[in-house]
């Protein structure tokens, strides 16, 4: 770290980058005064700030001083004569540049910060994104939320969603906001806040990060390769385990309604070639059917009228090598056992008097868990370990994490508003807790769609959330494809989706087309998982009909082939840090058109996927860094640049590099 001042001014670099310009004529630091309102509607949210006022802090001072053997600068801000703020500047033990700051005055509650950028510069991150991969050019609001229905407010779906259920979202509105960002020039930067953020990529000559609170600090670190900063950032936020090994062995089959549908449908599946890993019955517990669709009956445990003899049935499906996962969330529902029991031990947020609280979930109403309560979260691990594990689950999906209102109370004392994104943190720190005490880190799988800082060593898999079933960009199949990206850069590096999306609302019905599509896509992630949607029986499902069974036991086929190779691109992510879903930039750093690629990926190192999502489409364009890459249905080499290739339906575009060592392996894709 390296700082250089004069009277009228400082900058900071480390690491042969400069990290903050300030002069009194250009100050990097601002404070303010803010009234925010977030008005919360089933988990999405309109939020607004009245800032009565915000001022440049253009005077300064600063000192010196060792501590540690360490050198560090103290700068003091000031205003009108008087000392507002204080940033302790210095190197970590792990040589990374650390800014913590102190309020001197405790009035400000909004903050602004100024990182030196420069106009061509390109960043990423900012937890999952779906819209945008490099998130220059715009500013992105950090909350987490529900992500919308549809995701552009230049679509009918959206325009419909917003005026029945205030639900359209937008393209910052994401599951999982961070507040760190990657940086083409091989640096990250992260601030170090739960409150709502926004950072600002829109200025040429700096990225402005606002937060509504005083955070605790800017950590910022580089590197000279993308595989090494990717070590660095999760050694930093932790790392996700390595996946338990029945994973690999096919799909994990969504499928609803009872004990004797979910093994003919297994039967069915297997006798069509289908590779089957898992039944996964979020419906275990039992439904609860709404206006919105099939909704479940929040109260985790086994719904016997709906499963009958499941308790046995769990174990038999297990020995012919087919797991059993189901559902939880961190809600309990209103009058039921969990609640009553939760309710009578305290173990609920409230409201600011003491007085009940229940959150609207759609058209019915449930209690938050309080996890500032430590009780409470021992509570809930009891019951994911008595109810869940050791039932026989051997996974589920830890849904939501975003709905945490900003109007209750919290036993700890901190304001809700700062704890909401940090909710995800913690429901995740609960289930991994729960698993890890059971002994069962290497055999079961739970997944969340919400996330947040530190999120990375607890949440094993993130999955997309509710896409659309449909066809949009900016909500549909296209959309997972950035949004495993952006989630791979902040240390989450494996990811999956829904196979045929979730979100059946405003006409939109799965295709036989879509479902195949995304199939294929996911045959080149780590996990395949399918999803019925929330109107099963408008959706085309994986056993509509024997050609799309057929198909997808293909898809099945490629990926237990392609087991070794995921199984070390898992492993080096749980080592290392690399995601298993990577931008081509990250190997090809110096190709500049590989940061402009937001809808194809590196599957580990050696694979290139280029998903179709457009419908009907049948030949693919697509781009290929500079290498040789060998298609992987005809065998043909290509060098590098933009190609069109055939892509029907079972032969997505892929390929994979001539060099790989893993050649014999990826040779035989094509006869999988």
């Amino acid at each position: 770290m390296k700082l250089v001042h004069t009277p009228t001014g400082f900058t900071i670099s480390h690491k042969n980058r400069t990290v903050f310009e300030h002069s009194e004529a250009s100050p990097a630091l601002y404070l303010g005064i803010g009234e925010g309102n977030f008005d919360m509607y089933r988990g999405n949210f309109d939020i607004t700030d009245y800032v009565i006022e915000r001022l440049p802090l253009r005077q300064f001072k600063v000192d010196s001083f060792e501590r540690d053997g360490q050198e560090f600068h103290s700068i003091g801000f000031y205003f009108d004569g008087k000392e507002v703020i204080q940033m302790i500047v210095g190197e970590t033990a792990e040589s990374r540049l650390k800014a913590e700051f102190e309020a001197i005055d405790k009035s400000f509650n909004r903050f602004w910060m100024r990182v030196a950028a420069t106009e061509e510069e390109r960043v990423f991150g900012c937890g999952e994104q779906l819209t945008y991969l490099n998130l220059r050019g715009k500013n992105f609001p950090l909350w987490s939320s529900e992500p919308g229905v549809g995701r552009n407010k230049n679509t009918y779906v959206t325009w419909q969603a917003d005026v029945k259920d205030k639900a359209g979202g937008d393209y910052y509105t994401t599951n999982y906001p961070q507040p760190t960002f990657v940086s083409d020039k091989k640096y990250f930067c992260h601030l170090e806040t739960t409150a709502y953020a926004d950072f600002d990529f829109t200025n040429p000559e700096f990225h402005e990060l606002q937060a509504w609170d005083i955070p605790q600090y800017i950590l910022f670190d580089a590197e000279e390769s993308y595989p090494e900063l990717m070590t660095n950032i999760t050694d930093v936020f932790g790392r996700q385990p390595e996946l338990p090994e029945w994973v690999y062995n096919g799909v994990i089959l969504g499928i609803q309604g009872g004990t004797d549908i979910t093994i003919e449908k297994v039967e069915n599946a297997k006798k069509a070639g289908v590779e089957v890993a898992g039944a996964w019955c979020q419906d275990w517990q039992g439904i609860k059917m709404t206006s919105f669709g099939k909704r479940l009956q929040w109260d985790w445990q086994w719904n016997k009228d709906l499963y009958p003899g499941l308790d046995t049935k769990i174990h038999e499906l297990k020995e012919q090598g087919v797991r059993f996962l189901g559902y939880i969330n961190p809600y309990v529902l209103e009058d039921f056992p969990l609640y009553d029991e939760a309710q009578a031990k305290g173990y609920l947020a409230t409201k600011e008097d003491g007085s009940k609280y229940v959150v609207d979930f759609g058209e019915f109403y449930c209690g938050v868990v309080d996890f500032t309560n430590p009780e409470a979260c021992e509570w809930y691990k009891g019951v994911i370990k008595s109810n869940l594990i050791d039932f026989g689950l051997d996974g589920w999906m830890g849904d939501f994490g975003e709905y945490l209102p900003t109007d209750c109370s919290l036993s700890n004392g901190v304001s809700a508003e700062i704890e909401h994104n940090k909710w995800p943190y913690r429901w995740a720190k609960v289930q991994h807790e729960a698993i890890e005490e059971a002994g069962k880190t290497d055999d079961i799988l739970f997944f969340m769609r919400a996330g947040g800082t530190g999120i990375q060593g607890y949440c094993h898999t993130l999955w997309g959330g509710d896409q659309s079933v449909d066809w949009c960009l900016d909500d549909g199949l296209a959309s997972v494809i950035p949004a495993a990206l952006s989630s791979g850069l902040m240390g989450n590096g494996i990811h999956h989706s829904d196979i045929g999306g979730y979100t059946t609302l405003h006409g939109m019905k799965r295709t036989k087309e879509l479902f195949q599509r995304w199939a294929e896509m996911a045959a080149f992630t780590p996990i395949m998982r399918s999803h019925e949607g929330n109107r099963p029986g408008d959706n085309h499902q994986f056993d509509t009909d024997e050609e799309t069974l057929t198909h997808l036991a293909k898809m099945t086929k490629i990926f237990t082939h392609l087991k070794p190779y995921i199984k070390d691109a898992v492993a080096l992510n749980a080592s290392q840090g690399v995601p298993v879903q990577r931008p081509l930039f990250m190997h090809y750093e110096q190709d500049d058109e590989a940061y402009e690629i937001k809808y194809q990926y590196l599957f580990g190192r050696d694979i290139l996927v280029a998903p179709v999502y457009n419908q009907g489409e049948t030949v693919k364009r697509l781009y290929l860094p500079k290498d040789k890459w060998v298609h992987a249905w005809t065998g043909e080499v290509f060098e590098g640049g933009w190609i069109e290739v055939d892509a029907p339906i079972g032969q997505p575009a892929v390929f994979y590099r001539e060099a790989s060592s893993y050649r014999d392996l990826l040779d035989g894709i094509k006869n999988a």
